[in-house]
Protein backbone atom coordinates (compact mmCIF):
# COMPACT_ATOMS: atom_id res chain seq x y z
CA UNK A 1 0.00 0.00 0.00
CA UNK A 2 2.89 2.50 0.52
CA UNK A 3 4.15 1.66 -2.43
CA UNK A 4 1.27 2.78 -3.92
CA UNK A 5 0.84 5.76 -2.56
CA UNK A 6 4.44 7.12 -3.27
CA UNK A 7 3.81 6.42 -6.87
CA UNK A 8 0.72 8.62 -6.53
CA UNK A 9 2.73 11.76 -5.07
CA UNK A 10 5.87 10.79 -7.30
CA UNK A 11 3.48 11.74 -10.25
CA UNK A 12 1.84 14.16 -8.47
CA UNK A 13 4.88 15.65 -7.93
CA UNK A 14 6.15 15.37 -12.11
CA UNK A 15 2.66 17.89 -12.97
CA UNK A 16 3.65 21.67 -13.47
CA UNK A 17 1.44 24.02 -12.02
CA UNK A 18 0.30 24.40 -15.24
CA UNK A 19 -2.07 21.11 -15.83
CA UNK A 20 -4.50 21.29 -12.56
CA UNK A 21 -7.78 21.59 -13.76
CA UNK A 22 -10.16 21.02 -16.64
CA UNK A 23 -9.42 23.10 -19.90
CA UNK A 24 -12.11 25.30 -21.50
CA UNK A 25 -12.44 22.51 -24.25
CA UNK A 26 -13.22 19.83 -22.30
CA UNK A 27 -15.71 22.02 -19.97
CA UNK A 28 -17.55 23.16 -23.27
CA UNK A 29 -17.56 19.59 -24.66
CA UNK A 30 -19.10 18.42 -21.49
CA UNK A 31 -21.71 21.72 -21.70
CA UNK A 32 -22.47 20.42 -25.37
CA UNK A 33 -23.04 16.95 -24.77
CA UNK A 34 -25.50 17.40 -21.09
CA UNK A 35 -27.50 19.76 -23.56
CA UNK A 36 -28.06 17.05 -26.26
CA UNK A 37 -29.26 15.00 -24.41
CA UNK A 38 -31.43 17.46 -22.24
CA UNK A 39 -32.53 18.32 -26.00
CA UNK A 40 -33.97 14.49 -26.75
CA UNK A 41 -34.81 13.89 -23.43
CA UNK A 42 -37.12 16.81 -22.89
CA UNK A 43 -39.54 16.46 -25.49
CA UNK A 44 -39.79 12.54 -24.72
CA UNK A 45 -40.86 13.47 -21.44
CA UNK A 46 -43.52 15.97 -22.65
CA UNK A 47 -44.62 13.57 -24.70
CA UNK A 48 -45.23 10.66 -21.66
CA UNK A 49 -46.86 13.30 -20.07
CA UNK A 50 -49.45 14.32 -22.48
CA UNK A 51 -49.97 10.37 -22.93
CA UNK A 52 -51.23 10.09 -18.97
CA UNK A 53 -52.78 13.08 -18.94
CA UNK A 54 -55.33 11.65 -21.96
CA UNK A 55 -55.06 8.03 -20.50
CA UNK A 56 -56.40 9.59 -17.11
CA UNK A 57 -59.32 11.61 -19.50
CA UNK A 58 -60.69 8.36 -21.22
CA UNK A 59 -60.66 6.75 -18.23
CA UNK A 60 -62.59 9.08 -16.31
CA UNK A 61 -64.90 9.00 -19.20
CA UNK A 62 -65.52 5.00 -18.81
CA UNK A 63 -66.14 5.67 -15.12
CA UNK A 64 -68.86 8.24 -16.05
CA UNK A 65 -70.22 5.84 -19.03
CA UNK A 66 -70.46 2.96 -16.61
CA UNK A 67 -71.93 5.57 -13.82
CA UNK A 68 -74.52 6.43 -16.78
CA UNK A 69 -75.30 2.87 -17.64
CA UNK A 70 -75.97 2.24 -13.86
CA UNK A 71 -78.01 5.31 -13.10
CA UNK A 72 -79.93 4.35 -15.90
CA UNK A 73 -80.58 1.13 -15.23
CA UNK A 74 -81.61 1.56 -11.62
CA UNK A 75 -83.91 5.06 -12.48
CA UNK A 76 -85.05 3.71 -15.99
CA UNK A 77 -84.05 6.71 -17.45
CA UNK A 78 -80.46 8.87 -18.33
CA UNK A 79 -79.63 11.77 -15.80
CA UNK A 80 -80.37 15.50 -16.34
CA UNK A 81 -76.56 16.00 -15.18
CA UNK A 82 -73.14 13.86 -15.52
CA UNK A 83 -71.97 15.26 -12.23
CA UNK A 84 -70.39 13.67 -9.14
CA UNK A 85 -73.79 14.48 -7.33
CA UNK A 86 -76.21 13.08 -9.47
CA UNK A 87 -73.91 9.86 -10.47
CA UNK A 88 -72.13 9.61 -6.78
CA UNK A 89 -74.15 6.75 -5.48
CA UNK A 90 -72.87 4.78 -8.95
CA UNK A 91 -69.19 5.20 -8.45
CA UNK A 92 -68.40 8.66 -10.76
CA UNK A 93 -66.00 10.80 -8.22
CA UNK A 94 -66.65 13.68 -10.75
CA UNK A 95 -63.07 13.54 -11.76
CA UNK A 96 -63.82 14.77 -14.91
CA UNK A 97 -65.54 18.11 -14.52
CA UNK A 98 -65.93 19.07 -17.93
CA UNK A 99 -67.68 16.10 -19.14
CA UNK A 100 -70.42 17.53 -21.32
CA UNK A 101 -73.67 15.11 -22.74
CA UNK A 102 -73.86 15.62 -26.49
CA UNK A 103 -76.67 13.89 -28.24
CA UNK A 104 -78.73 11.84 -26.02
CA UNK A 105 -82.28 10.12 -26.60
CA UNK A 106 -84.20 7.26 -25.32
CA UNK A 107 -81.51 4.81 -26.10
CA UNK A 108 -78.16 6.29 -26.83
CA UNK A 109 -76.10 8.98 -25.07
CA UNK A 110 -72.51 10.57 -26.03
CA UNK A 111 -70.18 12.35 -23.82
CA UNK A 112 -67.35 14.97 -24.18
CA UNK A 113 -64.47 15.35 -22.26
CA UNK A 114 -60.99 17.30 -22.81
CA UNK A 115 -57.81 16.35 -21.32
CA UNK A 116 -55.28 18.59 -19.67
CA UNK A 117 -53.28 18.41 -22.47
CA UNK A 118 -56.18 19.75 -24.35
CA UNK A 119 -57.37 16.53 -26.25
CA UNK A 120 -60.91 16.35 -26.83
CA UNK A 121 -62.21 12.63 -25.97
CA UNK A 122 -65.65 11.22 -26.87
CA UNK A 123 -67.63 8.12 -25.55
CA UNK A 124 -70.62 6.66 -26.26
CA UNK A 125 -73.01 3.97 -24.72
CA UNK A 126 -71.59 1.39 -27.48
CA UNK A 127 -68.17 2.90 -27.93
CA UNK A 128 -64.77 3.02 -25.53
CA UNK A 129 -63.43 6.67 -25.27
CA UNK A 130 -61.72 7.65 -28.78
CA UNK A 131 -60.14 10.90 -29.80
CA UNK A 132 -62.29 13.87 -31.69
CA UNK A 133 -60.01 12.91 -34.52
CA UNK A 134 -61.73 9.42 -35.23
CA UNK A 135 -65.64 11.05 -34.44
CA UNK A 136 -67.56 12.73 -32.70
CA UNK A 137 -70.64 13.43 -30.38
CA UNK A 138 -72.56 14.79 -32.92
CA UNK A 139 -72.45 12.20 -34.91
Amino acid sequence: MTRFINALNKKRASFGKDEKGFTLIELLVVVIIIGILAAIAIPVYIGVQNNAKDSSTQTDLANAKTAIIAYSTAENKYPTAVDSSTLSDYGFTGAVTDVTTGTKSSTNFCLKATSASNAVFWITNNSGALKEKAGNCSA
